[in-house]
C-alpha cells in the first residue's frame, strides 16, 4: 500500500465520519480500520455536547456484544486444545443437574450456545428481556442497571433452572447473551482461572492487546467514554456487569480493537476455527463461533458483529478478500444508530472497492 493509498484512506474515512457526526444525534464516533496491513484511527466529534473533547486512543469504550466475538475466539482454542467438543452437552460442565437444558432428548450443547440457537432466551433474570424491549424509554439504562447490579453468577445459575426451552435446540437462530454467558462458566471449569483471566492473557498474548478487559481499575474508569441514550441529553450511566461479562461487559479502546482486527485477518488456526460457519441460518447469514458469517457480492466472505450498550453502539467488519477489516463506535445508543453507523461503513466500503 502506498504513501498516496493510505493518504487516500484517511480522506475516505474522514468524509464519511464527518457526514456521520452532523447527525441530529450523533456527537462523536471512533473509527479503527486496518487496509493492506496499515492502519489508520480517527477520533471525530466530542464527547460531551458543546465540551469540544474528541475521544482519543486511551478512551475506553463499553463494546457490548460485539465482545461476544472475544468469546467465541476462545471457545474455538478449548476446542483445539481439546477441552472442549462442540458436540458435548452443556450439562457436562454444569455443577448442578439442569434436566430444563434439554428438549425431547435433545441437549443443549456448546455448539448451540455459540451459534445462538440453543432456544435459551435473550437475557437472565428474565426481567431483563422486558426492559430491553422498552429500549428507548428514559428509565430504561436505570432499570437495567437495578437488575443487573447485584446479580451475582450464583443468582444466574439458580435462575437457570427456571428457564424452558421449547424447540430443539441446533436450529433455530435466536440470540441469546445468557448462553455466552454459560460459556464463560465453561470455559472457567476447563481453564481453571477467571473468564477475565482467560481473555485478558489469550489476546494479550496472541494480539498484544493490553487495554481489552471487563473490570476496571479506578485509573481506567476515567478513561471511560460518556454517553447518551437514545435522544435524551442527559449523560447515561454505564452498564452494570454481567455476571461472567462474556454477554456484553468487554471494554476496550480503538488501538486494542485495531490489533484485534489485525489478528483477526493473520487467521492463525484458531481464528480460522472460530470464522467457521456452524450453522446455516438462512440464504443470508450462517453463525460461526459468535461471529454472523455472511456473503456479500462485492466483498466476499465477511465475518461481522454489532455492539450495544445503553450508552454506545459499535460493528466489526473483518473482510478477508480485500485484506480490510473495520471497527466503528460512537457513544450514542438510539434506535437509528445501527442505521447511521452502517451508512458511514457502507460509503468507506464503497470507495475502498474503487482502491483495489
Amino acid at each position: 500500500i502506498s504513501i498516496a493509498q493510505k493518504k487516500t484512506i484517511k480522506t475516505i474515512v474522514d468524509s464519511a465520519a464527518t457526514k456521520m457526526i452532523e447527525k441530529p444525534l450523533i456527537n462523536s464516533t471512533s473509527i479503527g480500520i486496518v487496509y493492506q496491513g496499515q492502519e489508520f484511527i480517527g477520533h471525530y466529534g466530542e464527547l460531551e455536547k458543546g465540551k469540544s473533547n474528541p475521544p482519543t486512543n486511551k478512551t475506553i469504550y463499553e463494546i457490548g456484544s460485539l465482545g461476544k466475538t472475544h468469546t467465541g475466539t476462545l471457545i474455538a482454542k478449548a476446542v483445539l486444545d481439546k477441552k472442549i467438543n462442540l458436540d458435548d452437552p452443556v450439562q457436562k460442565y454444569l455443577s448442578e443437574d439442569y434436566p430444563n437444558l434439554t428438549f425431547e432428548s435433545h441437549p443443549i450443547r456448546i455448539k448451540d450456545l455459540v451459534t445462538h440457537t440453543s432456544g435459551l432466551p435473550n437475557m437472565i433474570p428474565l426481567s431483563v428481556n422486558e426492559m430491553l424491549k422498552n429500549f428507548t424509554k428514559k428509565e430504561t439504562p436505570t432499570d437495567l442497571n437495578n437488575a443487573l447490579k447485584n446479580y451475582t453468577q450464583k443468582d444466574f445459575l439458580r435462575d437457570l433452572h427456571q428457564i424452558k426451552i421449547d424447540t430443539i435446540p441446533g436450529y433455530n437462530f435466536s440470540y441469546s447473551s445468557a448462553g455466552i454467558e454459560i460459556l464463560a462458566a465453561i470455559l472457567e471449569k476447563v481453564y481453571n482461572k477467571k473468564f477475565e483471566v482467560i481473555l485478558k492473557e489469550y489476546f494479550a498474548k496472541h494480539a498484544q492487546m493490553s487495554h481489552t478487559m471487563i473490570n476496571l481499575s479506578p485509573e481506567e474508569e476515567k478513561n471511560l467514554a460518556v454517553g447518551y441514550h437514545c435522544a435524551y441529553n442527559e449523560i447515561t450511566t454505564k452498564m452494570a456487569t454481567l455476571p461472567w461479562g462474556a454477554g456484553g461487559s468487554v471494554k476496550s479502546t480503538v488501538p486494542d480493537m485495531v490489533k484485534y482486527i489485525k489478528y483477526q485477518l493473520k487467521n492463525d488456526a484458531v481464528v480460522t476455527e472460530s470464522h467457521r460457519p456452524l450453522v446455516k441460518v438462512n440464504d443470508r447469514f450462517s453463525s460461526g463461533y459468535c461471529w454472523r458469517v455472511t456473503k456479500d457480492e462485492k466483498l466476499g466472505t465477511l465475518y461481522m458483529h454489532h455492539g450495544g450498550v445503553p450508552r454506545s453502539q459499535c460493528f466489526i467488519y473483518i473482510i478477508p478478500e480485500y485484506n480490510l477489516g473495520v471497527f466503528i463506535i460512537t457513544n450514542q445508543s438510539g434506535e437509528n444508530t445501527p442505521k447511521d453507523m452502517k451508512g458511514t461503513l457502507n460509503e468507506i466500503f464503497e470507495q475502498i472497492q474503487k482502491l483495489k
